[in-house]
């Protein structure tokens, strides 16, 4: 089985919302050398909210704030394969774009040959151009390395049919279909990227990366949380 997990630069940085928390990226260490131990390839992409969110600023151009973003990821999975090495994990950084010795340049035949060899697979810098999130991003590499499916790590337990921090009324979803979220815009990853996902038949769990064991149960497909289907 190969999986191709997503996780929020915000959730990596604990209660402190920036930056780093190591016992919080230990964890998620911990957890997927449980996957990788039982034979399962995992892929892995970043978002880097945790050091930049450009967009926000009127004063940067778009193009330049989105090259910061992408050089955030860079540095959160140089950092979190560092963590994941220390438990035991051998691990490969590839890159859409030349980063000197830091990285290699991502290509399917490249991460092929690390996810034969047992390795952990860091897909940094987003796609590589602006104008693209990291969910589009994580949605692409997914795509391209025919994951089974594609695990998103975030900080609600799943699916809502609107925001349940707005609305103690939300409904959350146990399981819909990728032409439901099209339709219905629920933001699951942004618009671009549902589209690939729902062209490309990429199947989705969303789910909350604070509950206990959280990646393990939602790589088993018994999780707490939201089953997106390509039906």
């Amino acid at each position: 089985m190969r999986i191709v997990l997503k996780l929020s630069g915000e959730a990596l940085a604990g209660s402190k919302k920036t930056g780093f928390d190591e016992e919080t990226v230990r964890k998620v260490a911990l957890q997927v050398k449980q996957l990788v131990d039982a034979g399962t390839e995992v892929g892995i992409v970043i978002g880097g909210g945790n050091f930049w969110r450009g967009r926000t600023s009127e004063n940067i151009d778009r193009v330049k704030a989105d090259q910061i973003g992408m050089l955030a990821t860079v540095m959160n999975c140089i950092y979190v394969s560092e963590i994941f090495r220390s438990e035991g994990m051998p691990t490969s950084i590839l890159t859409p774009f030349e980063c000197g010795s830091f990285t290699k340049l991502f290509s399917k035949d490249r991460a092929n040959k690390y996810f034969s060899r047992g390795m952990v697979v860091f897909f940094a810098g987003g796609t590589g151009h602006p104008y693209f999130s990291t969910d589009t991003g994580v949605v692409l590499r997914a795509v391209e390395v025919e994951a089974d499916v594609l695990l998103l790590a975030k900080a609600v337990d799943g699916v809502y049919d609107s925001d349940p921090a707005k609305n103690p009324d939300a409904k959350r979803y146990d399981k819909l279909t990728i032409d439901e979220v099209v339709a219905n815009n629920l933001q699951v990853v942004d618009m671009t990227a549902s589209i690939l996902a729902r062209d490309n038949h990429m199947p989705m769990r969303v789910f909350a990366l604070q509950e206990e064991n959280s990646i393990v149960k939602a790589a088993s497909g018994n999780f707490n949380g939201t089953t997106v289907t390509c039906d």
